[in-house]
């Protein structure tokens, strides 16, 4: 099995089989960019106010006076989950007292006047209730079911939920799709991810929805995951670069484009829920289409499957496929490994195999807190949500675009540095701008997120190089289960600005940081063959800088024409989550 790639050279690189597998696996990827950020809208939540009986007989003027004026941030902002008592609010209104000339937002002015005696009425939470803002949302699931002020805590919570499913999707997903195939577990977390979404529109209350909104989880990140090993394990050469560095993401991030403006057009999020569902839905036709990884195949020793599969192929590419496709040694060597099943404990069982995985963990750990993080933390940023979104995720487009670039002239390890070095040095410097030059943390922002974006481009990559076929899907399954332990813990982010309102975007800064700083202990995979067993990983590094050459190979008497031809472009093989 170690010279796939050879014996499927026949079918040549971007025949009509391989562009139908390119579009069709590029297009399943939109189910989950659409639905990867709902999170911020579903749970968005508007400023709000104790809300006024219209019973109580106020006046307009005295039930503005009647939310207390508060400083939050150097401004003056109306209490979110307090009110002046409403029964001595009305006793004053009833002796005919007016509440100032001021407006209410001034509340030293409404303390001061001869006839105010705010500054000694006790204050009470909001009995009755709370006023929305409708800004920007006609209702969301903070709205609906009143997550503010004592309920705040579920805000996060709902969230960490929904990662929590992702989470459990990585877990499980990688296992089976090593053992059961990837075509079942693509499908199997689409039609998921559509039928929840779809059940979420009918929540009745918050328990119900944070169930479901799990199960969506759970789907999301699953499918996610197989669309990139199965078209990695499917093409081969240059096409495969351009689809796991390129297309792929551009179709996930179109996904994640049109999110926001939907959630602009619809502002009630039971119908948002609803049109969710329609992308996945629209690809399950897909499942007549995509064929089964034919080098998963060969790893679980069905050598006839994976024949009558390429020979299917070569009939669409109008080329003749050899007699023997596969010789012997090779079924002889996929068999072997079909008797040894190999799960998630193998990623720690030697010694290289265990360091390699203990230091990826750490890595997508980090660039998930920075990744997510930095999305949760948009909110704090002055502006329309749906526009800030927007540009958060349009600027992932070139971050993809430069990851490809990347992928196909430079190392893996020194492009990931340098890109996430880049976005690391943005998110720190925001703390100096935040509130002095809104366009330039804005402008930050963005940058932060090209270069987070960018450098995750090349870890996929990377992640995908450094794994062996016999279990690329449970190691990267394993990588998107610490990403998504990452991605729960980034909600709660927010609630660091207590401590210091620049704490979040430190610990960003940080993590991006600290992901830099772990790559360096892993070995070099640009231009390399793709390992197909345990055995043919690289071995980890001891530290060296990461723009040192990787040592040359030893002399086995071939010429410099010959190895160049070993390391050409076309036989890159990366894959990405």
């Amino acid at each position: 099995m170690q010279d796939y790639e050879e014996s499927v050279a026949f079918l040549g690189t971007w025949g009509p089989f391989q562009r139908r597998i390119f579009i069709l696996l590029s297009l399943t990827s939109i189910p989950c960019g659409y639905n990867i950020l709902s999170v911020i809208f579903l749970l968005a939540s508007p400023s709000h106010h104790c809300y006024i009986p219209t019973q109580s007989n106020l006046s307009q003027d005295w039930i503005e006076a009647s939310i207390p004026v508060q400083e939050e941030a150097g401004k003056q902002e109306r209490s979110s989950c307090s009110r002046y008592e409403l029964d001595l609010v009305k006793n004053l209104s009833a002796l005919g007292i007016r509440p100032g000339l001021e407006p209410v937002h001034n509340l030293s002015a409404l303390a001061s006047g001869p006839e105010s005696v705010f500054s000694n009425l006790n204050q009470e939470g909001c009995k009755d209730g709370w006023t929305y803002s409708t800004e920007h949302y006609q209702s969301t699931v903070v709205t609906e079911f009143n997550l503010v002020c004592s309920d705040q805590w579920k805000q996060p919570l709902t969230s960490f939920v929904y990662f929590l499913g992702g989470l459990t999707g990585c877990l499980f997903s990688g296992q089976i799709s090593d053992r059961f195939g990837r075509k079942p577990v693509l499908f199997g977390g689409i039609g998921m991810l559509s039928v929840f979404s779809c059940a979420l529109a009918f929540a009745p209350s918050w328990p119900i929805f944070t169930v479901l909104f799990f199960m969506m989880g759970l789907g999301q990140i699953a499918c996610y995951i197989v669309v990139f090993v199965l078209g990695s394990e499917i093409l081969i050469g240059s096409t495969r670069v351009l689809f796991s560095n390129m297309a792929l993401p551009i179709i996930y991030t179109t996904g994640m484009m049109v999110l926001p403006g939907t959630a602009y057009l619809v502002r009630n999020w039971r119908h948002l829920s609803l049109i969710m569902a329609v992308p996945g839905l629209a690809c399950i036709p897909f499942w007549w289409l995509v064929p089964e990884s034919p080098r998963w195949l060969l790893s679980r020793g069905r050598l006839l499957n994976a024949e009558l599969l390429l020979r299917a192929a070569a009939l669409e590419n109008k080329v003749e496929a050899p007699k023997v496709i596969f010789l012997p040694s090779k079924g002889d060597e996929a068999a072997s490994q079909k008797a040894k099943s190999l799960g998630f404990l193998d990623l720690l069982r030697t010694r290289n195999i265990r360091n390699m995985t203990l230091v990826q963990w750490l890595i997508w750990f980090s660039v998930s807190v920075s990744y997510f993080g930095l999305s949760f933390n948009m909110s704090s940023i002055y502006g329309s949500p749906f526009l800030n979104y927007f540009l958060l995720t349009v600027v992932e487009l070139p971050a993809y675009t430069a990851s490809w670039l990347a992928a196909r002239s430079f190392p893996r390890r020194l492009s990931f540095i340098s890109f996430t070095l880049l976005g690391a040095l943005a998110l720190l410097l925001i703390q100096i701008t935040k509130h002095s030059h809104l366009a330039v943390t804005l402008t930050l922002v963005l940058v932060g997120k090209f270069g987070i974006l960018a450098g995750t481009g090349m870890l996929y990559t990377f992640t995908g190089e450094l794994s062996p076929t016999v279990i690329r899907n449970t190691a990267m399954s394993s990588c998107a289960t610490f990403s998504r332990v990452g991605s729960s813990v980034s909600p709660y982010l927010m609630q660091l600005a207590v401590f210091y309102q620049f704490l979040p975007w430190i610990v960003v800064g940080s993590l991006s940081l600290l992901s830099v700083v772990l790559s360096v202990f892993l070995p070099e995979t640009f231009r390399q063959p793709l390992p197909d067993t345990i055995e043919q990983m690289a071995q980890t590094q001891r530290f060296r800088w990461p723009w040192a050459s990787t040592p040359p190979p030893k002399d086995d008497g071939k010429s410099a024409k010959d190895q160049i031809a070993e390391t050409a472009p076309d036989i890159i093989c990366s894959t990405q989550l």
